[in-house]
């Protein structure tokens, strides 16, 4: 297994630990927020997804998937298409309201697909051409896919989490 075929592994397991935590929710499940300073379920999905498809289509010189596609429209979101959820705040958090969860899987479907065709174009080698030298030390390629599948792993774990709370609360 090269380190690509790791990626591909780990950006599938995020995927299906996100794909698992929506399943079933209802509106109120999704929406539900512990205090009014948490984040939602579905703020949790959408934002881990914005991440993804803003960071992978930068690294592969395309569009994002949100604009390009569509699925901002779909959204209907009160927020700047640009906005990826970094420095919301409570009632910024509190806008992203999903009635659905087909709707957070299936722009996570997308950008997983994207993600994965984005993936099969690298070689090993190109896991190390430094992509942002405004950091220290500089950020490659590989430090910032695996940044990205950080990022959704953990969202996807606070998802789970939540969503069981919901799902025994209601």
């Amino acid at each position: 297994m090269d380190a690509i075929d790791v990626l591909a592994d780990a950006f599938g397991r995020a995927r299906s630990d996100l794909t698992r935590a929506l399943d079933g929710l209802t509106a109120e499940q999704l929406n539900w927020r512990p205090d009014a300073e948490a984040n939602h379920v579905a703020w949790l999905a959408w934002h881990l997804t914005r991440v993804q498809d803003d960071h992978v289509a930068e690294l592969a010189g395309t569009e994002q998937a949100y604009t390009g596609d569509g699925w901002a429209r779909r959204f209907d979101l009160p927020l700047d298409d640009a906005s990826i959820g970094f420095g919301h705040t409570s009632e910024q958090v509190a806008s992203v309201r999903v009635d659905d969860p087909a709707l957070l899987t299936g722009y996570h479907d997308a950008v997983y697909e994207r993600t994965i065709a984005y993936l099969r174009t690298l070689a090993d080698t190109d896991l190390d051409e430094v992509i942002d030298d405004a950091w220290d030390p500089p950020v490659t390629r590989g430090v910032r896919l695996v940044s990205v599948v950080d990022d959704d792993i953990q969202h996807a774990g606070q998802a789970a989490y939540l969503a069981g709370l919901a799902r025994r609360r209601t």
